[in-house]
This record gives structure tokens, C-alpha cells and sequence, in this order.
């Protein structure tokens, strides 16, 4: 999405109207909505979000984002609080509806949570509801007190009038201030005002967590609900051949036995029937055409494109330059594993299905998505189809795709009950939507005085946008597999070129692909370079930067509260990377010890993070800490591989998750910007392990080009 269309989507749209009687409801738009004309009944507006101040003086706003643990609920909250002048405490939540009109993200075009994307879409939109609110609210209040409304503030839910001592609550004045037009241009406050905004609030959605009340997907309970396991086929693109269920229909409890073209269920009154069901049946599977297919025929696939020709994403300066004849040219290759997302809650979804429409108790990144996909799967028109949405007990993008509540819905249509249907953690890791397998090759050439002058990098992988939102691809480019492909460095020449090399492995989005994925590979890269110059990587790294003085700072403040260039000791070492994405700028520097049977041990992270004007400190900094953790997880232990069609990992055994005896402490420094709000829930995510890479060399001259960074890895470099 070009700077234009994202300036133009940022301005949104308010229209304010009559609610309910003693109510003022306030609608606002987000780009690409429809919002009703002027004079319309309240019913007519399509709004992206609603907030409505009840009576009470009660503030409810209608969340157009989902909560994952990122902390959406509160930030956002806090945009709208802000400026409307309440406590956050007097803020109600409700989940948004499936709605694409109303709902659409402004920077996305879709309803969708995810790309690191909320407060950089909701920053202004939120704050002039909440304005406009206020102003309405002061108005209001000046009307019934016959002065001037510049003689009114407001402050804490309630319009005073300093001069004479009175004031009103805003639930008194509710319905009068929806009596008017919404102010034009809207007022917001200057930073030097904000009470909230920058402020250690305490997070909304912790209360409910800890005493339990909080409700997940997963937690779903609607009168006359049974629940179903599931087993489908184990290969991608197999099918269903036969069943024998006579031993599982014998189980106590279970109550039907529900086949699919690839799956087969177990309906039972109870988790453990079902279980037990799904295990007492006979299951052939035809495992169709990608019976032999695995990672190493799709390496070699991806190999082989290489050697082709792809879809030029980047091209500055003269590419000739980069065939100089003479010119001293660096080249490495790496390569980068599937991964999985392995989300603390398992896919689950309640279904309800009936001849007049279908019910969903889910959680999901993407509602209206779900309900499109679900509708066409069950031959509905969207509008039948209810989305009650969910807490997500984890999202990382695989939560933005549908696959798991079209099956709930497919089993559901065969019963008169709502059924739940739970994935099993073999299912859900054996049958997740994988981030890309990839394969890269990079070319550094270095001018006369042996400075880097022009850079190449050709990969191939999958193209997630592609099959997601090809409405993103333009002239055939992938955005999110060429996300940060071209470095952040000052360079003469940069050239970037994606291959897209399709396979049966169905991909999706994994907590940022491309920048996970291309930051890794950029940063081992210049971290080659620059010891391959003889040179400092932080110095290396400064020398590039001019242009780029809020990468500079975060870089250079990272090394200094890192202590870098001090003397360590054998097998130890530091590491540097930085990243520039989602409108923000972040260093890492990891220390690390190996041991001589390549055991890695981390013993800090320093990370310094400009993401422009910060909304909830606290929370950018759980989402930085979360999102290394998440890094580091992968950098480790994080590979899915396929061999006979069917993926050989199966659960934290195999596919194992960091444990907490193994994170190092975590030290996050935020740099205080005017700048507009940039994201940070994949940012750390993205940045952790090419300084993890990195330190490992700096503490054994090892260089690995292709993770997990195992002890099995560094023997064999």
C-alpha cells in the first residue's frame, strides 16, 4: 500500500446521531467504508465502529480489533478516552460483528487484525471520535447553561463550567449532545494535554483473565452444545477413502460419527468420549497426489527457480553496476525453514447450522473473512451467517485464515445441535497454514575502497498475499515476501527479486513473514561483510545509516547500553541487528555463550525501540519482549519439515517451544518520538535472530545461513 493511499485512508469520516433515548451514540468510519448520507436514520450509517454513552455516563465502545494478549483492548481504548475525557475504567468493551463495510481496517481494506497495523490505523480515526464526542459534550452542556462554549471544558466524564462552579455528567448530557451536528473541523489535543496517551494504564482485559471470567473461543458454551474431535487426512490435498466407526459408536457418549471429503469427527457429549471415539475408529485415507511430495523436493524447487527468472520488487540506481566486470563481489546463500505457529489455544470453533443460517462462537483475526468463508461453504449469503467473536488465546496470523470454522461449520450442518469442535495439538501443528519455506541468495559489490556500493537479493518462496489478498499484489509483487528484502542501508544500487514457487504446503502469515523471514537474511548478511572487512559490525552498520537517523539512534543506543566492544569471554559473544518496519525503527544486541558441544545459552538482550509516539509504554514493551521470545523460539527450535505428503512434527516434543529456564533477561529501552505511532508486535519477532545469529559467530567464527540455530547446526558448519 503506497504513502498516498495510506494518507487518504487515515482521514476517515464522523457522523454523530440520535440513539436510544438518553443515549448518544457516536459512529465513526475508517477508508473504505460507506458511511449513510447526511439526515439519514441512525440505522442507515455504516460505520466502522460505534462508541455509545449511556445514562450511567458509561462508555461502550464496539472494538473493531481482536485481542490476542497484544493489548489492543487497552490502547486503543485509551485513544478514545483521551480525547473524549472519561476514566479508562468508565470504557465497557463489546466485540465487533462481521461487518467488511463497517469494520474494514483502514490501512488494510479488510476486517483484519494483524500486520502490526492497529494503533497505525486507529491512532487518528479513534481520536477524533473521541473529539468529536467531546466537543458535542461541551456544546451540549454550554446550550443549557446559556454561556459560551469556550467558557466549558471538559474533564473526567463530566462538562464543567469554571466561572460558576456547575457541571453535568456526560450520561445527563448524552442525548442532548447527539442532537447535533458534528463539529467541523474536529479539535484534538496537543500532546502537551495527554493524560492517557503515553501514561502506564492498567490493561483491561487482566481482571477477566486472572479470575477466570474471560471468554476464549475455546470457552464457547451455547443450550445444547456437544463437542467433536477430529482427525483429517494427514497429507495435503488426500482424502477421505473409509471409516469402520462400529468400535467408536460403541464408546459411552458418543453420539455421531461425521464424515468429510478429507476429515471425520467424533460428535460426543464430552471431550473425553470424543477423544476416545476418534481413537477406536478404523481410518483409511487416499492420500491423492502429493503422496511423495517433502521439504527436500520443494528445497530443490526452490533452488531450481533461483536459476530462473522472477518478479523484479526493487530496482535503485544502475543495476549494470552489479556486473561490473572486475567489480569484488560478496555472495551468500541461506535458506529459511517452514514454521508453525503452535498458539497456546489449539484451532477450535462452535458451529450452530440450520436450515435458516449459521451461528459461530470463534476466535479470529479476521471476522467478516470467516463468515464469507463459512457462508460460501455452506451455500448461504453472508448476512445468515453470525460471527460472535472471541478473546484469542494467541493469533500470530494464523487466526486471520478460516479453515478451521468452515470444517466446524461442515460437521455442524449434519447435526440439530450446536457442536465444538477442538483440535487436537497433532492437529493443529500437523495441519497449520506454514510460514514459507524460502531460499535466498544475496550479492554485496564493493567499490574501490572496498565500501559496499550495490546490493542483489533473489529469493523464491511462497507468495502468501497471493492466495490471501491478491487485491494487494501489484504488478505481481508479493509486499508482504519482499518486506524489508532490500535492507535498510544507504546503497547506491539496490536490486530486489521475489520467484514465487508454489507447493501443496498450504502457507499463511506467521507474526510478520517478510520482515522475519528477509531482516534475518539482510542482517547475517552485512554482519558477513563487515567482518569479512575486518571491520566492527556496529561500525560497519553507522557507516550505512546517514540518511537514517532514527535507525542510527536506536543502533547506537543499543550498543551503548549493551557495553559493546568490551572484552567477553572464550565462547561467548555479541551480536548486532537492526530493523525498520511498520513505521519503526529497532536494535538488538544479544549476548551469548556456546559451550563445545554447540549448546547456546543467551544471557541478555538489550533493545532499543523508536515506534514514534508511544500510546501504552507498557505494553509496547511486553509486545517487544513477547515477540523475542516468539523470535528466539524459532531461532532455536522452530522447523516443520514434510516428507511422504504429511508434515513429521507433531507436538512439543518434537516442535518444541522455548521454555522459560532458557530466556535470558530482556531489556527494553523506548526512544520518545513526535512521530505519528509505528507497530511493534512483530518487530521483535523480526529482529531477534539475526543477533542471535550474529553473537553465535562473534563466540565461534561459525556463520549459519539456514536455522534453527541447533547444536546439530554448528557441527555441521
Amino acid at each position: 500500500m503506497d504513502a498516498s493511499h495510506q494518507h487518504n485512508a487515515r482521514r476517515g469520516f464522523l457522523k454523530a446521531s440520535l440513539g436510544l433515548t438518553g443515549a448518544m451514540v457516536m459512529a465513526f468510519t475508517l477508508p473504505g467504508c460507506r458511511p449513510g448520507a447526511a439526515g439519514t436514520a441512525p440505522t442507515a450509517f455504516v460505520p466502522n465502529a460505534f462508541i455509545a454513552i449511556g445514562a450511567d455516563g458509561l462508555v461502550t465502545l464496539v472494538m473493531p480489533f481482536a485481542e490476542m494478549g497484544q493489548g489492543t483492548y487497552t490502547s486503543v481504548s485509551m485513544l478514545i478516552a483521551e480525547e473524549l475525557d472519561v476514566d479508562l475504567a468508565a470504557v465497557r468493551l463489546e466485540a465487533a460483528p462481521a461487518d467488511e463495510k463497517r469494520y474494514a481496517h483502514p490501512l488494510f481494506g479488510m476486517q483484519i487484525t494483524g500486520g502490526s497495523g492497529t494503533i497505525r490505523g486507529a491512532w487518528e480515526p479513534m481520536r477524533k471520535a473521541g473529539a468529536a464526542a467531546r466537543m458535542m459534550l461541551v456544546e451540549a452542556a454550554a446550550r443549557e447553561w446559556r454561556v459560551e462554549a469556550g467558557a466549558c471544558r471538559a474533564a473526567r466524564g463530566e462538562v464543567l463550567h469554571p466561572a460558576s462552579g456547575r457541571r453535568l455528567g456526560y450520561g445527563a448530557l448524552a442525548a442532548k449532545a447527539a442532537a447535533l451536528p458534528v463539529p467541523e473541523p474536529v479539535a484534538l489535543k496537543p500532546a502537551s494535554a495527554f493524560t492517557l496517551i503515553g501514561s502506564a494504564a492498567k490493561r483491561l482485559d487482566i481482571p477477566s483473565k486472572v479470575n477466570g471470567s474471560a471468554r476464549f473461543g475455546i470457552d464457547a458454551n451455547p443450550p445444547g452444545m456437544k463437542v467433536a474431535a477430529v482427525a483429517a487426512c494427514p497429507v495435503f490435498g488426500g482424502k477421505l477413502a473409509s471409516v469402520d466407526d462400529s468400535q467408536a459408536r460403541a464408546v459411552k457418549g458418543v453420539r455421531k460419527i461425521v464424515r468429510l471429503p478429507d476429515a471425520v469427527a467424533v460428535v460426543a457429549d464430552h471431550m473425553g468420549a470424543a477423544r476416545k471415539g476418534l481413537a477406536a475408529l478404523a481410518i483409511t485415507w487416499d492420500d491423492g497426489p502429493n503422496a511423495g511430495f517433502s521439504t527436500a523436493a520443494w528445497d530443490q524447487q526452490l533452488a531450481q527457480a533461483l536459476r530462473g527468472k522472477g518478479v523484479v520488487a526493487l530496482e535503485e540506481g544502475n543495476a549494470a553496476v552489479m556486473q561490473a566486470a572486475g567489480a569484488r563481489v560478496v555472495e551468500a546463500s541461506y535458506a529459511m525453514p517452514m514454521l508453525a505457529h503452535a498458539a497456546m489455544e489449539p484451532m477450535n470453533c462452535t458451529a450452530l447450522v440450520s436450515k435458516d443460517g449459521a451461528e459461530l462462537w470463534v476466535g479470529t483475526q479476521a471476522p467478516a473473512r470467516c463468515q464469507a468463508l463459512v457462508a460460501k461453504a455452506l451455500g448461504l449469503d453472508p448476512a445468515r451467517v453470525k460471527v460472535n467473536n472471541h478473546l484469542l488465546g494467541g493469533g500470530f496470523g494464523r487466526r486471520l485464515e478460516a479453515d478451521y470454522a468452515v470444517q466446524a461449520a461442515l460437521i455442524a450442518r449434519q447435526l440439530p445441535h450446536p457442536v465444538k469442535v477442538i483440535w487436537s495439538r497433532e492437529e493443529d501443528i500437523q495441519h497449520d497454514m506454514y510460514r514459507p519455506f524460502y531460499r535466498d541468495e544475496l550479492r554485496m559489490v564493493l567499490d574501490g575502497q572496498d565500501k559496499p556500493a550495490g546490493f542483489s537479493h533473489r529469493l523464491a518462496g511462497s507468495s502468501v498475499v497471493a492466495r490471501y489478498a491478491p487485491a494487494w499484489m501489484a504488478k505481481g509483487i508479493d509486499p508482504d515476501a519482499v518486506h524489508e528484502a532490500g535492507s535498510p542501508y544507504d546503497l547506491a544500487h539496490k536490486y530486489v527479486e521475489f520467484v514465487p514457487v508454489e507447493s501443496p504446503v498450504p502457507t499463511g502469515f506467521w507474526r510478520g513473514v517478510g520482515p522475519t523471514h528477509n531482516t534475518f537474511v539482510t542482517e547475517s548478511f552485512i554482519d558477513e561483510l563487515a567482518h569479512a572487512a575486518g571491520q566492527d559490525p556496529v561500525a560497519y552498520r553507522r557507516a550505512l545509516l546517514a540518511s537514517k537517523p532514527r535507525a542510527l539512534q536506536v543502533l547506537d543506543l543499543a550498543a551503548q547500553r549493551a557495553g559493546w566492544g568490551r572484552k567477553l569471554a572464550p565462547g561467548s559473544g555479541m551480536g548486532v541487528a537492526i530493523v525498520s518496519a511498520w513505521d519503526s525503527f529497532a536494535a538488538s544486541v544479544v549476548a551469548c555463550r556456546v559451550d563445545a558441544q554447540g549448546a547456546i545459552t543467551l544471557e541478555r538482550i538489550i533493545t532499543v525501540v523508536d515506534c514514534g509516539r508511544v500510546v501504552h509504554p507498557d505494553g509496547v514493551v511486553a509486545q517487544m519482549e513477547g515477540g523475542q521470545i516468539f523470535g528466539l523460539t524459532a531461532a532455536l527450535h522452530g522447523h516443520i519439515t514434510v516428507e511422504g505428503g504429511r508434515v513429521v512434527q507433531s507436538n512439543f516434543h518434537d516442535y518444541p517451544l522455548m521454555r522459560i529456564n532458557e530466556v535470558p533477561p530482556i531489556d527494553t529501552h523506548l526512544v520518545p518520538s513526535a512521530e505519528a505511532p509505528g507497530g511493534t508486535g512483530e518487530l521483535g519477532t523480526a529482529l531477534v535472530a539475526p543477533a542471535l545469529a550474529n553473537a553465535v559467530f562473534a563466540a565461534t567464527g561459525k556463520r549459519i545461513r539456514s536455522l534453527p540455530l541447533s547444536p546439530e547446526a554448528l557441527k555441521r558448519t
